[in-house]
């Protein structure tokens, strides 16, 4: 079982950036693939964007395209959602997910959808303001 901890949100005005971080712990060795979702009060949760582990790959929601960028550090195992350009409707709780599936049997064609992912953080709160 991994343990995820993010950091890095905070309240930002509108055309501003963030930086999240997610810190995995435990047994982290196959956990090819890691997203970060949000959730807004009142909105079902949203794939924002995902990231096969060596940087081979990465997804995005359509919304987020072109201001967010998903990376990682290989060294400490951590990923990172460095956000841009940020918007009112950015504002939600943030969470980093990990998936146990081998990157052979990961449904990239689903990525976005939570069940996909077997740990989470305990989530990070990003407020924009206009």
């Amino acid at each position: 079982q991994v343990q995820l901890v993010e950091s890095g949100g905070g309240s930002v005005q509108a055309g501003g950036s963030l930086r999240l971080s997610c810190t995995p712990s435990g047994d982290t060795a196959s956990n090819d693939y890691m997203a970060w979702f949000r959730q807004a009060p009142g909105k079902e949760r949203e794939g924002v964007a995902c990231i096969r582990m060596g940087g081979i790959s990465t997804y995005y929601a359509d919304s987020v395209k072109g201001r967010f960028t998903i990376s990682q550090d290989y060294a400490k195992n951590a990923v990172y959602l460095e956000m841009n350009s940020l918007k009112p409707e950015d504002t939600a709780m943030y969470y980093c997910a990990a998936s146990a599936a081998p990157w052979w049997s990961f449904p990239v064609g689903r990525w976005a959808q939570g069940d996909v992912y077997n740990s989470w953080g305990q989530g990070t709160q990003v407020t924009v303001s206009s």
